[in-house]
């Protein structure tokens, strides 16, 4: 054989053993790269490549199905029978599991851990929600999780499961003396407003703003309740409490449901603490005795007779004219089937509810006048309660002498609703300023405040509610204490039907009815009387 062909036949085996070594490295990368398993159910043990990561990532998978016996676990069958065990204790409830922090490992490390959030959800929509830990070990070569009890929840020990029990029934939110408003016995009480209170509870607790439906705790070996993990003693033995009144509240729905037609209710204490919002099926299920508007009728003389106090030189004593009809301006007025008292006192009048009256007084005053004296009730004031949507009313500057003479006496642009009117009486009561709050630690937000009117104002305006109360349209009260008020009945629509208001105060608790397409305040005097008896 020539020496060239013996150097081809070397150079030719070099190149085949070349290309060997290439391919098995090649196949070996290949393999590096490969990606892990999907975690599913069944899958095989952890490849030596698998990071802890992706080790504790595919336990959880399977912790959430409930079968552990293919986990990278150090001991799958007493993992799975332990997580067997506590899935049957907590009555089925079902768990989702993600994965938390896993610290960066050096090539060497042969410990590490990761942690996870746990959230178990139980019939009736309660959800059980941790952190835990998860212990990590690598094991003949590949990363597993090293079991214990604690990789159920963190603080179980040893020796120790967990127990469940049914919760005891204890509110989420309770009204100012301690009774339940949501959870509880509370069934029915202020239905319109267990939503809101349901909503503020759960952003309150960071929960669901449902009382839990079970306790679990961890128990010894024994059996013996060592600490509660989560239900009655951890969420709701301080429940948040609402400045309601369920006895104010009782009292209110009471009178309402016994009404035929809408009826509203709204109390409050005269600090501003809501002590009950109340109104019957027929009003519907939007709560319109917080943002509701409507014309108040002459109610709203409350207003127009502190303006005229302030602004038109009159006094509660001054001589009046109370003529029967009128024409003012453009306008009409009469009064309730015509009654003509002559000249009287200007409280007189209002006890009366003499339309001629405060219409005229109320085209004397300027553009503005009305206005300035609702918003020194609150009427055009802004306030964010925590949960409800509000308004208290919207009074604006007449645009001609035909709206102020409207407006004089509750209709045309006026608008109140019944917080707003409850806020009013509340105001003259107390002599000022009044913030409406649903809840004690919880502020109120004041976006546009008021100040009150004054203290000799105010005096005179007292005179005349109570006058209204013992000889004037709501005389029929004289047996329910002394109550100080105003009625007002409201045309609405095209005027064939109108809403009946009483709005007024006794003691320390204001508070305002309306009754829609009543078309007379006697029966809002009535439903009145049936609150404060109650």
């Amino acid at each position: 054989m020539s020496p060239a062909r013996k150097r081809g036949i070397l150079i030719g085996a070099v190149l085949a053993v070349v290309a060997i070594v290439v391919a098995a490295v090649v196949l070996l990368a290949k393999e590096d790269q490969a990606p892990a398993a999907d975690g599913g159910p069944g899958e095989s043990a952890a490849n030596v490549q698998d990071s802890p990561a992706q080790v504790a990532a595919r336990f959880l998978r399977l912790f959430d199905l409930g079968d552990l016996t293919t986990a990278p676990v150090d001991d799958p069958a007493v993992a799975t029978a332990a997580l067997t065990g506590t899935r049957n204790t907590l009555n089925g409830a079902s768990v989702k599991t993600t994965l938390g922090e896993v610290p960066t490992t050096q090539g060497d490390a042969t410990t590490t851990s990761a942690t996870f959030h746990a959230a178990w959800t139980f019939a009736g929509t309660s959800v059980w929600k941790y952190e835990g830990k998860l212990d990590l070990v690598r094991n003949g070569g590949k990363w597993v999780v090293r079991w214990a009890m604690s990789a159920i929840h963190p603080k179980l020990e040893a020796g120790q499961r967990l127990s469940v029990a049914p919760v005891s029934a204890k509110p989420v939110v309770a009204d100012r003396d301690g009774k339940a408003l949501v959870g509880g016995d509370a069934a029915g009480v202020s239905p319109i407003l267990q939503g809101a209170l349901s909503k503020v509870a759960a952003e309150q607790n960071g929960g669901t703003g449902t009382p839990a439906t079970v306790t679990v705790s961890r128990v010894d070996a024994s059996g013996k309740p060592v600490e509660t993990l989560f239900g009655q003693a951890a969420e709701t033995d301080k429940p948040l409490v609402s400045t309601l009144s369920v006895a104010s509240q009782a009292a209110a729905q009471k009178a309402v449901d016994g009404f035929g037609g809408s009826a509203i209710i709204v109390a409050m204490k005269t600090s501003g603490e809501l002590l009950a919002v109340a109104q019957n099926g027929a009003a519907g299920n939007q709560p319109k005795a917080l943002s509701g508007l409507y014309a108040p009728g002459s109610a709203f003389k409350i207003a127009t007779a502190t303006a005229a106090l302030q602004q038109g030189g009159v006094s509660a004593d001054s001589p009046v004219a109370c003529p029967g009809s009128e024409q003012i301006g453009t306008r009409t007025l009469k009064n309730d089937n015509g009654f003509d008292l002559g000249t009287v006192s200007l409280k007189t009048a209002f006890a009366a509810s003499c339309n001629t009256t405060f219409g005229r007084l109320a085209g004397q005053l300027p553009a503005d006048g009305l206005a300035k004296a609702a918003s020194q009730f609150g009427l055009n004031a802004d306030f964010e309660i925590p949960g409800l949507a509000t308004e208290t009313g919207k009074v604006e500057s007449s645009g001609s002498g035909d709206e102020q003479v409207e407006a004089g006496i509750g209709q045309g642009r006026v608008q109140v609703s019944p917080l707003g009117a409850a806020l009013m009486a509340a105001t003259v009561a107390t002599g000022k300023p009044v913030v409406p709050k649903l809840w004690q630690g919880l502020e109120t937000k004041v976006n546009a405040g008021y100040q009150a009117p004054s203290a000799g104002v105010l005096n005179q305006v007292r005179a005349m509610m109570r006058e209204v109360c013992t000889t004037g349209t709501a005389k029929a009260l004289k047996g329910s204490g002394a109550v100080f008020g105003k009625t007002g009945t409201a045309q609405f629509g095209s005027g064939a039907d109108a809403n009946g208001w009483f709005v007024g105060y006794r003691g320390d608790v204001a508070f305002a009815v309306m009754l829609e397409g009543a078309n007379d305040s006697k029966p809002a005097v009535q439903l009145a009387a049936k609150f404060l008896a109650g």
